[in-house]
């Protein structure tokens, strides 16, 4: 019986994966199958191994994130400083009417 080898293409193409970055990350953290190097560029995991990793994974979902609040919208410089000025406006109004009084 001959092992079908799979490329990265294939097992982005399984939905596996979907960037080397990631599959490396796997590779040494996560214990995914190393693979073999077939060429001096190139590097192929047997479908049986891939199979393996698969089936030892946990299939439960993953569990619901609750989403944040929005963050507050950080005001313009322009909204800022037009605050500014209505704050000292005022200010400046009611300092008149306490010497006035």
């Amino acid at each position: 019986m001959l092992l079908r080898r799979l490329r990265f293409a294939d097992l982005r193409a399984a939905g596996v994966v979907k960037n080397r970055a990631t599959l490396g990350n796997w590779i040494r953290e996560r214990g995914f199958p190393p693979g073999q190097l077939t060429g001096p560029n190139s590097r192929t995991w047997s479908e049986a191994e891939v199979e393996a990793y698969l089936a030892s994974r946990p299939v439960d979902p993953k569990p619901v994130r609750v989403p944040l609040p929005p963050k507050r919208r950080r005001k313009r410089r322009a909204e800022r400083r037009s605050m500014q000025l209505m704050h000292r406006a005022s200010r400046g109004l009611a300092r008149r009417r306490q010497i006035s009084s």
